[in-house]
């Protein structure tokens, strides 16, 4: 080797300042960015699908319901295993929809290749949405000079196709077809929309309404074969510029004839010729290269988006079903603490228990509460929380102390008077013991509404902080109601308590 030439054998050394990218006088500039370009989107596309993956797995492994909160939710929830699957297995969802008779089916035999789908004259073949998987074979189109082949989603491997016929729009039953029709749009992941001619109102809405899935769409103008071209171009144009002119756009809108008649001569048996309409070959090129188009350009980024669509929208269901339950629940526990306390209170003639016992189940009622939702608390924190309540309740509080300290006296005395006034003054004991107990009842009943409004929120406050949460709750309870079923209900309570006494007496006399 020369020192002073170039071995082909020897190897490069790379210039540090030299641009792996073509210089500005380079042809391929522009063909190079485009790939770079294209190579970042299928990166962040993967990135996408797997994010949509994980979060979806980590959702279904902490579903976590009771059978209370899972009740009326199976299908989504059985929906999220479904599109699960669909994410592992790199299935992409494609639904028809339409009224009856628009060749839905039969479009989606002509895209299979096969008759697959039942099809048939009678008024809803269709009966309940049916799913196939779609391979599509290599095919020449455009006079040979391109092919459809299965479809492979870079980086992920070959992918299913899988089309989903649905019942038509306009059936009898109607509130189930727009119930299955919602359930199977919010999972699929491209909707295809069959007409025949000119749109009608109901086929209009129920576009519209498909629309607002947020999911991509492409309407078929389907059994063309059946216009001569001057009306097969009105009728279109009528579609694309009056019709959907605010829905879609024109590369929304595709030309089909699923399954077309074709005149042929046929020799009669005296020699003459008859015609005879038969199926010809189906005219779907057109309409499989825009599904193709739309899946190549955003595949994968579009299964998972609408993989979280749906995942997020059956959580916001379970979460509001959760929180309702959780919600009754908790008005349950509130109002049996709110009763044991103002029993407790009316039937205790001694003040400083009336006010310990009184604290003892307001801190029980929070522990009890901080379990219902999921939130861990130790007695003395929530010792902590009754405080921070109690002073930001301020008047309430101060009105309960107030009638603990006083009531409390004066029902003792009324007690202490009792066998003096051969029983008379029990009347008033009773009055002021159901009096105070109101006061100390509702009392409860505020802690028990914002603690649970606490805990609620996830523990927190929020931004407002604890003392206008306090005074927003406050302000919305009904405060002569809620006294006043507490007097009723604790009447009933002390009727039955005394009733039982004497019985027990008159056992014992006996």
């Amino acid at each position: 080797m020369t020192h002073g030439g170039s071995n082909e054998n020897e190897e490069e050394i790379p210039n540090p300042h030299h641009s792996p990218f073509p210089s500005p006088g380079s042809a391929n500039l522009d063909g190079e960015l485009d790939e770079a370009i294209l190579s970042f989107a299928d990166i962040q596309a993967d990135l996408n699908y797997k994010q949509a993956k994980d979060a979806l797995r980590e959702l279904v492994a902490n579903l976590d319901l009771t059978p209370e909160e899972r009740a009326g939710l199976d299908p989504e929830i059985e929906g999220l295993s479904t599109m699960l699957d669909k994410l592992e297995r790199t299935v992409v969802q494609i639904a028809v929809f339409g009224m009856v008779g628009r060749g839905k089916s039969s479009i989606l035999n002509a895209l299979l290749g096969q008759n697959v789908f039942e099809t048939g004259p009678i008024h809803g073949v269709t009966r309940t949405s049916q799913g196939v998987n779609w391979r599509v074979e290599r095919s020449p189109l455009d006079g040979g000079e391109g092919n459809i082949t299965q479809l492979t989603l870079s980086g992920i491997g070959q992918s299913q196709i899988e089309l989903i016929d649905t019942p038509g729009i306009d059936e009898v039953d109607g509130q189930t077809r727009e119930v299955l029709a919602q359930q199977v749009a919010s999972r699929a992941d491209l909707i295809l929309f069959a007409v025949a001619g000119d749109m009608t109102q109901v086929e209009y809405e129920a576009l519209s309404q498909l629309r607002d899935a947020g999911k991509p769409m492409l309407l078929i103008f389907n059994k063309i074969d059946q216009y001569p071209e001057a009306d097969r171009e009105a009728v279109y144009r009528k579609i694309r510029d009056d019709r959907v002119k605010e829905l879609l756009s024109e590369d929304e809108i595709v030309m089909a004839a699923a399954a077309p008649l074709v005149a042929q001569a046929t020799p009669r048996s005296d020699g003459t010729m008859a015609v005879q309409m038969k199926r010809g070959l189906p005219q779907v090129d057109d309409l499989k290269l825009k599904i193709l188009e739309i899946l190549d350009r955003e595949g994968k980024s579009l299964v998972a988006l609408n993989t979280l669509l749906y995942a997020g929208d059956v959580n916001e269901q379970l979460v509001e079903r959760k929180m309702q339950i959780r919600d009754k629940s908790a008005n349950r526990l509130i109002w049996n603490a709110v009763m044991t306390k103002a029993v407790a209170i009316a039937l205790n003639p001694i003040t400083a228990i009336d006010i310990l016992s009184g604290a003892v189940i307001d801190v029980a009622t929070i522990l009890t509460l901080s379990k219902l939702y999921g939130i861990p608390m130790t007695q003395a924190g929530a010792i902590n929380l009754l405080k921070k309540i109690a002073l930001s309740m301020g008047g309430i509080s101060a009105s309960e102390l107030l009638a603990n300290l006083g009531l409390s006296s004066l029902k003792g005395l009324l007690g202490l008077a009792a066998p003096a006034t051969g029983g008379a003054s029990l009347v008033p004991y009773l009055s002021v013991a159901i009096t105070q107990a109101g006061v100390a009842g509702f009392s409860s009943y505020a802690i028990g509404q914002v603690t649970k409004t606490y805990l609620a929120n996830g523990a927190s406050w929020g931004p407002d902080g604890p003392k206008a949460v306090v005074t927003r709750i406050i302000e919305s309870l009904d405060e002569t109601t809620i006294m006043g079923r507490i007097k009723d209900e604790l009447q009933e309570k002390l009727l039955k308590v005394r009733e039982r006494k004497k019985h027990k007496n008159s056992s014992e006399l006996g």
